[in-house]
C-alpha cells in the first residue's frame, strides 16, 4: 500500500466523515490501490479506487473531467455535471454494486484530503503582492469550479452509496446556516489617528466625494475617540450590524486586531481603548461574537499571533467577557499553509475562518462545512477547526477584484454562492467589514443578501 496513506490519515478522514454522516466508520487501505469502507457491526462494506500520488501533489496541474449523476441514476445537490479533479476521464458506470457493497471508481476521499487539507497550496511561489496563494492561480479557478462546492457534491454522492449499502442507516441531517462575520480593521473613519489623518480623511470626503457633513462630524469624532465612537461616524455601524443581525435570528462575529506589526497596513486603535472597550462589551451583551484579527505580519509569526491572541483574551477577561469559543481571521486573508494555520493551533484557539480567497469568491476547501484541521507535511491532526469563507464583500464589489459595485449583479453573485451552501445544507460565511456599510447603497445590498 502507498506509504501516503498514512494512519494519521485515514483517522483524520474517519473524524469528517464522522461530522459529517454521524456514524463511526472505519477506513482501511488495501491493495490496488483503494480504500475500504466499514461501518461497525455489519460485513458490507464501500471500496474506492485511491489515487495517493494525485492527490498528495502541491500543484495546480491535475487532471481534470466531470461526470454526469443524473444519466447515471444518482442524485445531485447543484449541477448533474459534478467536477472531477484528478482523472483524464472516469468509467461509466461509475458506481457498481460488489459482493458486498459498492465500488466507487473514483477517488473521493483522495479529493476531499487534497482539497481540505490544502495539499495544492504548499510551498507554492506565485504569489500576490501580500504573499497571498490567489484563486486565479488554484485548479479550481482555471478549471471553472471555484464557485462549487465540490467536496460536499461528492459527499452528498457518497451519502447515497451508504444508504444503499447499509439500508434504513441513520445519517446526520445538516441544516443551512448563515454565519456573519466582521473584520474591525477601522471602527471610526475620523477617529484613532493624527491630525493629519483627520485632515487627509476630511478634505477626500469634502473635495472627492462631495460629503459635507464631515466638515462637522469629523472633528467631533476624532477628538471623542478613543474614548468613545461617535454614534453619527460612517464606520460605526456596529448596532445597526446587529439589529439585522437579530432581526434575522442570525450571530455577528466581529474580528479585532490586537497589535502592529506592520503600520501602514494595520490599524490605529487598541484593543484597551475605552471606546474599543465599550464597544466589546456591547457586543457580547447582545449575544455576539468575539473574535482575532491578527495583525499584518503575524501569518508567519507564531510568536506575535500567539501574544495578540492573548492580549485580546486578557482584555476581555478584563472586561467579565466569556465564550464558549473563540477564533477569528487574518488580517488581508494572509496565509501560508501550514505555517499560519499552525500558528493558530498553538495561540490555543478554537477556529480560524481564514480560507477563502481575496481576488475571487467561491469555495477555496471545496466545501462550505467546518472541520478539524490537519497538517499535511507533518501528517497530524491539529487541535484546532477550519471554517472556510465563502466570500468577502470587497472580492465582488471593488473593482480591483469582481468590479461588480453596489446593484444587482453583486446582488446575483451573493445570493448564487449562498444558494449553492444551501443546496448542500452548508454554512454561508460570509464577511463584511464594518466600514463598507457607510452607503445606502452598501445597507441594502447587505441587508438583502442577510435576509434572502
Amino acid at each position: 500500500m502507498d506509504d501516503s496513506i498514512t494512519p494519521a490519515a485515514l483517522s483524520w478522514l474517519c473524524a469528517v466523515l464522522a461530522e459529517r454522516f454521524g456514524q463511526p466508520f472505519r477506513l482501511q487501505a488495501e491493495e490496488g490501490p483503494r480504500l475500504r469502507l466499514f461501518l461497525q457491526g455489519s460485513d458490507r462494506s464501500i471500496t474506492t479506487i485511491a489515487d495517493p500520488q494525485t492527490f498528495a501533489r502541491n500543484d495546480s496541474e491535475l487532471a481534470f473531467t466531470d461526470w454526469d449523476a443524473r444519466a447515471e441514476g444518482w442524485h445531485f445537490p447543484i449541477d448533474s455535471r459534478i467536477p472531477a479533479p484528478g482523472a483524464n476521464r472516469l468509467p461509466s458506470p461509475l458506481i457498481t454494486p460488489s459482493v458486498d457493497g459498492y465500488h466507487i471508481n473514483y477517488d473521493i476521499l483522495g479529493l476531499t484530503f487534497w482539497m481540505l487539507t490544502r495539499q495544492e497550496e504548499i510551498g507554492r511561489t506565485d504569489l500576490d503582492d501580500h504573499g497571498r496563494f490567489p484563486a486565479t492561480a488554484s485548479h479550481a479557478f482555471k478549471h471553472g469550479y471555484l464557485e462549487r462546492p465540490i467536496v460536499d457534491e461528492w459527499l452528498a454522492i457518497l451519502r447515497q452509496v451508504i444508504k444503499h449499502t447499509w439500508p434504513g442507516i441513520a445519517l446526520a441531517q445538516h441544516q443551512f446556516r448563515v454565519r456573519l462575520s466582521h473584520d474591525v480593521d477601522r471602527p471610526s473613519r475620523y477617529g484613532f489617528g493624527g491630525i493629519k489623518h483627520l485632515l487627509r480623511t476630511v478634505g477626500g470626503d469634502v473635495l472627492k466625494r462631495r460629503e459635507l457633513f464631515s466638515l462637522l462630524h469629523g472633528p467631533v469624532a476624532w477628538k471623542m475617540a478613543p474614548a468613545a465612537l461617535h454614534s453619527l461616524d460612517p464606520y460605526n455601524t456596529f448596532d445597526w450590524i446587529m439589529d439585522l443581525s437579530e432581526a434575522n435570528n442570525l450571530q455577528s462575529a466581529f474580528y479585532f486586531i490586537c497589535g502592529r506589526t506592520n503600520s501602514k497596513y494595520d490599524s490605529n486603535y487598541e484593543i484597551e481603548d475605552p471606546a474599543i472597550r465599550s464597544l466589546l462589551r456591547s457586543i457580547s451583551s447582545r449575544g455576539h461574537e468575539i473574535g482575532l484579527h491578527p495583525s499584518y505580519e503575524t501569518y508567519l509569526n507564531a510568536n506575535a499571533l500567539k501574544q495578540e491572541a492573548e492580549r485580546l483574551l486578557r482584555v476581555c477577561q478584563e472586561e467579565g467577557i466569556a465564550q464558549s469559543q473563540w477564533g477569528g481571521r487574518m488580517h488581508y486573508l494572509r496565509w501560508s499553509h501550514p505555517t499560519t494555520l499552525k500558528a493558530w493551533a498553538r495561540a490555543g484557539m478554537n477556529y480560524d475562518s481564514t480560507l477563502g480567497y481575496a481576488d475571487r469568491p467561491g469555495f477555496r476547501c471545496g466545501t462550505c462545512f467546518e472541520y478539524p484541521a490537519y497538517d499535511p507535511l507533518e501528517k497530524k491532526i491539529l487541535d484546532i477547526r477550519i471554517r472556510p469563507l465563502v466570500v468577502m464583500e470587497g472580492t465582488v464589489i471593488a473593482k480591483s477584484y469582481l468590479g461588480l459595485g453596489w446593484g444587482k449583479d453583486a446582488e446575483r453573485e451573493f445570493i448564487a454562492l449562498k444558494d449553492n451552501c444551501r443546496r448542500v445544507n452548508g454554512l454561508f460565511t460570509i464577511l463584511w467589514h464594518n466600514s463598507e456599510l457607510r452607503s445606502k447603497e452598501a445597507l441594502n445590498l447587505y441587508e438583502r443578501i442577510v435576509s434572502s
